[in-house]
């Protein structure tokens, strides 16, 4: 069994979010964001997100721009006012046309924490790799979102 966590960090101190990932265990962040360079993630832009993991609560950092939907998925939903059920469906067919399922591995995901902006997981990308890798391989995960 698998053992993976997501998380947002909208919505959270540093302090908040920093102690929920030390305190479930997390080993590894893997930061599903297309963009985690922005002036708006305050303590979860990409450098700082490195530096304040290994340094508060010894977590490894990978950005894995494979498990992000596109640029244009991304605007269409989030500036044009899309809708949740299109967004779902185009990144699910996005994941398909990936083959994660060949190229991430359980190693990569085993006690670690997907991480994207939205809040809650309910209208997250985050949430949808995880349910699509749970279709697609034999192997069970226990699957805990943060918020």
């Amino acid at each position: 069994m698998i053992r993976v966590f997501t998380i947002g960090f909208t919505r959270k101190s540093a302090e908040e979010f920093f102690t929920q990932l030390r305190e479930a265990g997390v080993r590894r962040i893997l930061d599903v964001r297309l963009n985690n360079r922005s002036q708006l993630a305050g303590f979860a832009k990409r450098d700082d997100l490195r530096f304040f993991l290994r340094a508060v609560a010894d977590i490894d950092y990978e950005h894995v721009t494979e498990l992000a939907p596109t640029r244009e998925m991304l605007d269409a939903f989030k500036k044009h006012g899309g809708e949740w059920d299109v967004y779902e469906q185009e990144f699910l067919e996005l994941m398909a046309r990936r083959r994660i399922e060949s190229t991430v591995t359980t190693e990569m995901l085993s006690d670690s924490c997907l991480l994207c902006s939205e809040h809650l997981p309910e209208m997250c990308h985050r949430r949808l790799v995880l349910e699509y890798l749970e279709r697609e391989w034999d192997h069970g995960m226990s699957v805990t979102h943060l918020v």
